[in-house]
């Protein structure tokens, strides 16, 4: 396997650790572990190794699917990782939609031929029929994720049942990864709730702030769970005892009540950074979820000077939109920046980044 250096997350090994505030965090300000029952008891083996029946059943019904058509996962990124893995071969095609999360395309890139399709810019708009022009014979999978990282562009539902549509009508299946849809106060449908050909992959980690249990999930349909459960085996076995613990009482009884406070904590800090970002003159693409991309302010020759003079100026961490380039698209116009982390976190970052500029 030869797969491209992940760039974001190598400039974060370079400046995250020194740095005084990190304003490139993608999800929700982390919860305390004291909100939950932290003793799982024994900790072996979550048994069985796809992830106890009653978890599943229970992130099943969101999906109106049943338990044995969900894997739990170590976040996120391992779901993805897992459904390329069984569904893609070399010789096969993959359509990816970006900019995105590196991995949604470098992981592909390193089993098979990719063919990205960007966003439309300014509004970061999702082009079905582009996608549709896209496709093979040999195409296998179509990848979006949904609410959009780095862009916070949540793609309406009506486009998503095209593109759902554009895929099935070809025999490949839909990977949305959607970790940020319950960041959004109105969540387009998943899209394992689809079809046949729809599989959803999501974890804990943005929408409730917690990161640290590394527990996520892959929904679809029950050959795809099969045989992602196959290559789990070579991965990390089973999910954690400990994640799986919380994750229980998070989706048991807590997932209301924990969304409502993300919600409002991510509603406020959208104001506080809106406002900032227009004080400096820079376009406001109203995201959704906590992440924005915004353009590089004047002065700067790209997004790597501006993040490197800010973090090593001020203490600050950016997401360089370089890191996001891939396929000859280049973002080095712009940043990312996070702002779901503590609201005087974010009030003492923004004032850092004011200094500088």
């Amino acid at each position: 396997m030869d797969v491209e250096p992940f760039e974001l997350e190598r400039w974060f090994a370079e400046y995250e650790h020194d740095a005084d505030v990190m304003l490139a965090e993608s999800g929700v300000r982390s919860l305390p572990a004291d909100r939950f029952d932290t003793d799982p008891g024994d900790l072996g083996y979550v048994i069985p190794t796809a992830g106890a029946p009653d978890v599943r059943g229970t992130i099943a019904a969101d999906y109106g699917r049943s338990a044995d058509e969900v894997l739990c996962t170590v976040g996120t990124q391992e779901a993805n990782f897992l459904a390329f893995q069984s569904l893609l071969s070399p010789g096969d095609h993959a359509v990816v939609v970006t900019p995105t999360y590196q991995s949604l395309h470098a992981v592909p890139d390193s089993i098979c031929d990719v063919t990205r399709v960007p966003l439309d810019e300014p509004g970061w708009t999702l082009d079905v029929d582009a996608v549709a022009e896209a496709v093979r014979p040999e195409t296998e999978l179509v990848v979006v994720n949904n609410p959009n990282n780095p862009t916070g562009r949540k793609h309406p539902e009506d486009a998503m049942r095209a593109l759902y549509e554009v895929a099935a009508d070809n025999d490949a299946y839909l990977l949305g990864d959607e970790v940020y849809r319950l960041l959004a106060e109105d969540p387009v449908p998943p899209v394992a709730s689809m079809g046949e050909y729809g599989i959803s992959t999501a974890s804990l980690s943005k929408a409730y702030g917690l990161a640290g249990l590394r527990f996520g999930w892959l929904a679809g349909p029950e050959e795809v769970v099969s045989a992602a459960e196959r290559w789990k085996d070579y991965t990390t076995i089973s999910p954690s005892k400990f994640g799986q613990h919380v994750a229980r009482q998070v989706l048991d009884g807590e997932s209301d009540d924990l969304r409502s406070e993300a919600l409002a904590h991510v509603r406020e800090n959208h104001e506080i950074t809106a406002g900032w970002a227009r004080d400096h003159g820079l376009d406001w693409p109203d995201p959704v979820g906590c992440n924005v991309f915004l353009r590089v302010p004047d002065g700067f020759e790209g997004s790597r000077d501006f993040c490197r003079t800010v973090v090593e100026d001020a203490g600050v961490v950016l997401a360089p939109g370089d890191c996001f380039s891939t396929g000859g698209e280049s973002y080095d116009g712009y940043f990312r920046l996070g702002f779901g982390l503590p609201t005087d976190e974010l009030r003492e970052g923004l004032a850092r980044v004011d200094d500088v500029l």
